[in-house]
């Protein structure tokens, strides 16, 4: 499933979000962003993708400065904008504390050139949310089911909460956090409010399949400290790889008595 390339995908699913559906989506999104950001402190937060959405939950965080980064200039009122492709952001590595991904990785050609640039950007002990809907779900079902049809967000790429751990794994993250929400499908309005006990019904018995996920993750930097040899306290080898005998083992072979000088 693809979204035109002539439209801006997160666009697109700024204006669906504003349908009924979309509107309790950001609602479940929302509540479970806010205590995921809420111990996130620093002085840049860094927004890929969508503008407005989510505004009051980022507004409460304790991070200082909001950078949004938009594929297409757009009116907004939350922090500096900047426009840029999620796979070539403009900012200097290690210079942020928090990047978020909301859905970003739903709509992007390569998604692990992303988070490749998240890693690239962020501090070391850095964060970064990912929000994204779950290939594995009814979500995904529904979608593969409307055949995607050009119409976000079904056109989207969904991708499984699992990869996404993997690969921010092999980038030197470790999961922090990880919530799973919108049990029910995706149908209107009406079956959708009705269908409202799947959702903890859902989270405790089969949490994998929830139609989205949010997670966050650390960037992890080893450091190495190297260790210079201790010449002085390896013992001489003698030919053919043995250790010159000690006293005590001498003695041992009734070569040498104990208390006796050696040699």
């Amino acid at each position: 499933m693809t979204c035109p390339k002539s439209d801006d995908p997160m666009l697109s699913l700024e204006q669906w979000l504003d349908s009924p559906l979309g509107r309790e989506l950001v609602a479940r999104e929302a509540e479970c962003l806010g205590p995921m950001l809420a111990d996130v402190f620093g002085y840049y937060l860094l927004q890929v993708g969508m503008t407005d959405a989510f505004g009051d939950a980022v507004r409460a965080s304790p991070v200082r400065h909001r950078i949004l980064l938009p594929r297409s200039a757009r009116p907004h009122t939350l922090g500096t904008q900047v426009v840029a492709s999620p796979d070539r952001l403009p900012v200097a590595g290690d210079s942020v504390d928090a990047v978020l991904l909301p859905h970003t990785l739903d709509f992007v050609d390569d998604a692990r050139q992303v988070l490749r640039e998240v890693e690239r950007v962020l501090i070391p002990e850095g964060r970064v949310v990912v929000i994204g809907f779950n290939a594995v779900s009814l979500w995904g079902l529904w979608g593969l089911i409307r055949g995607g049809g050009g119409r976000v967000p079904w056109c989207g790429r969904f991708i499984t909460p699992f990869r996404v751990s993997d690969w921010l794994s092999l980038l030197g993250f470790d999961v922090e956090r990880q919530e799973v929400m919108m049990f029910r499908p995706p149908w209107p309005r009406t079956l959708f409010q009705r269908l409202s006990f799947l959702e903890p019904v859902g989270r405790r018995f089969w949490p994998p399949l929830g139609g989205v996920y949010a997670m966050r993750a650390v960037k992890r930097v080893s450091t190495l400290t190297p260790l210079r040899p201790s010449w002085k306290s390896r013992r001489p080898m003698l030919h053919g790889g043995a250790v010159e005998p000690s006293p005590r083992r001498l003695a041992a072979r009734g070569r040498l008595r104990p208390g006796h000088p050696h040699g």
